[in-house]
């Protein structure tokens, strides 16, 4: 089993004080890994920070290409290599399309599918140089699937595989592995909203052939396994995560 020990390697997951990127991290580090976590709200990275033990911390705004680009640099410079990104940041906003407010629209664009292309770029620029990394973009079941009200959401993930298709063809050649996980419904911050709806909660059992919402700790494994040499030649990849939902009519 050694191909899955990330012993010796530092990963990056960005919007990772809570919900699926800390428990990306988590997973992360209990397969070895040095996580670095990510995050805007100070109180709540550092809460996080504290709450897993050899995490590090590197505070910037994803959706500011500079600010990204700096920081990364810097902590290449200062701390040592990131071997492992995981974009995990992002954001939802629900509302039928036709009333969708155009400024929720430019914060999905510039939270879920920009910040992908800043901090994969950033990093990738370091890795390319050294002829080895990992990347690993979170998508959503609605990459493949829409759901009314959030539209623009599901055009984001949409745009999140794309990215990560053009990351591997660009990328793979210079010894990096890009790759997406596409979760399907987890009780996180960013699905409140369904989560305490008995009716969604009713819908849900019965359309994912799993039954059942999924549980944070079953992310863990695909992570480990695109961020490991397990997965040195998958390339290009969605892998999704979602009780079979994606599968089903």
């Amino acid at each position: 089993m050694d191909m899955f020990n990330l012993t010796g390697k530092r990963a990056l997951v960005t919007g990772s004080s809570q919900g699926i990127g800390l428990a990306l991290a988590r997973g992360l580090a209990q397969a070895g890994a040095e996580v670095v976590l990510n995050g805007r709200d100070a109180a709540k990275l550092a809460a996080a920070v504290a709450d897993l033990p050899g995490a590090r911390s590197l505070a910037f705004d994803v959706t500011r290409h500079d600010d990204v680009r700096e920081a990364v640099d810097r902590f290449e410079a200062e701390t040592g290599a990131i071997d492992i990104l995981v974009n995990n940041a992002g954001m939802q906003h629900r509302s039928p399309l036709e009333d969708f407010p155009p400024d929720a629209f430019e914060r999905l664009l510039q939270t879920n599918i920009a910040s992908v292309f800043h901090a994969g770029q950033a990093v990738a620029r370091h890795m390319i140089g050294r002829r080895k990394g990992k990347i690993i973009n979170i998508a959503s079941a609605t990459t493949a699937l829409a759901r009314p009200s959030i539209a623009p959401y599901a055009a984001t993930k949409g745009a999140v595989a794309s990215l990560t298709r053009g990351m591997a063809v660009d990328w793979a050649k210079h010894g990096l592995n890009c790759n997406a996980i596409a979760p399907g419904y987890f009780a996180t911050p960013l699905n409140v909203a369904l989560s305490s709806d008995p009716e969604f909660n009713l819908w849900l059992e019965k359309r994912t052939p799993a039954g059942r919402w999924g549980r944070l700790e079953e992310l863990a494994g695909a992570c480990v396994f695109l961020a490991s040499d397990a997965a040195s030649f998958v390339n290009g990849h969605v892998l999704y995560v979602d009780g079979g939902i994606t599968a089903s009519l």
